[in-house]
C-alpha cells in the first residue's frame, strides 16, 4: 500500500497508522505487516488465503474513518560521541549543510527525532527529519566499513548502524547502542513512531559505555502517556 511517492511527515505517519490498523483487523492469513517511509508491505500465507481476499480486506481497512495520532509512545535517550575519533566525517557533513560543527551537533542533539522506518538491516532505524539544510546527498563512493552503532547522515535523515557494514552515508558520530539484539526478549529496540533524543558525550565516556554489560550503550527508554 503506497501513500505517497515522496517522503513527507503526513505520508509517513499515515503509513505507520495504517500498519497498526491492519494489525488490529487481524486479517486471516496475513503473516507480516511492514511499514516503510511511505508504504506498508502486507505479506500473507497463500495456503490460508488469497491475494484477492487480502486486497479486499485491506480496502475495507483503508476506507475506515481514522484520525492519525502522531504522538510517540516511547522516547529513547541515547548517548553519542561526536569527537574526531568517533565522527570522522562530521566536518564534511556540517560543511555540506552550511553550518559549523558546533551548530551541527547542537541541531542534532536539540531535536526529538522520530523513527520513520526500520530497514536495510535488522532493527536499523531511519530517523527524521532534520532541518531542510540537512538535505545533503549520499557520497558518490562507498565507505568500506563502518562499525555497529555508527551514527550516519544523508537526505535529512540519521541512521544508527545495526551491524558493521559499508555505506554511502557520512559517519558523523558513534553510539554504543545495539538496535538489534537477537537474544533479547524483544530483539528490535525500536518501533516505527518511537522518538529518539541524542545526548552528547565525550570519547572516553563512550569507551566506558561500550565496555559495560549492564546497559545498552547507556540508553534510556521513556514511556510517554
Amino acid at each position: 500500500m503506497r501513500f505517497s511517492t515522496a517522503l513527507s511527515e503526513e505520508a509517513n505517519q499515515t503509513a505507520i497508522a495504517f500498519r497498526q490498523r491492519v494489525a488490529e483487523a487481524d486479517i486471516p492469513g496475513v503473516t507480516d505487516i511492514v511499514p516503510s517511509l511511505t508504504t506498508v508491505r502486507v505479506g500473507f500465507d497463500p495456503s490460508k488465503t488469497t491475494r484477492a481476499d487480502v486486497t479486499a480486506a485491506l480496502k475495507q481497512v483503508i476506507h475506515m474513518p481514522v484520525s492519525i495520532d502522531a504522538s510517540p509512545r516511547r522516547r529513547w535517550h541515547i548517548p553519542v560521541a561526536f569527537g574526531p575519533r568517533h565522527a570522522p566525517q562530521l566536518y564534511q557533513a556540517a560543511e555540506l549543510a552550511g553550518v559549523s560543527v558546533e551548530t551541527a551537533v547542537a541541531e542534532i542533539t536539540a531535536r526529538n527525532l522520530r523513527v520513520i522506518a526500520l530497514g536495510f538491516a535488522p532493527g536499523q532505524p531511519y530517523l527524521g527529519m532534520l532541518p531542510p539544510h540537512w538535505d545533503i546527498p549520499r557520497q558518490s563512493e562507498l565507505t568500506p566499513h563502518l562499525p555497529s552503532g555508527a551514527l550516519v547522515v544523508a537526505v535529512r535523515q540519521l541512521i544508527i548502524f545495526a551491524a558493521d557494514a559499508p555505506t554511502g552515508w557520512r559517519h558523523i558520530g558513534q553510539t554504543a547502542f545495539q538496535v538489534y539484539r537477537p537474544q533479547a526478549p524483544e530483539p528490535f529496540a525500536f518501533e516505527p513512531g518511537d522518538e529518539v533524543r541524542f545526548a552528547q558525550v565525550g570519547d572516553s565516556e563512550l569507551d566506558v559505555l561500550s565496555n559495560r554489560t549492564d546497559t545498552n550503550g547507556g540508553a534510556r527508554c521513556e514511556v510517554l502517556g
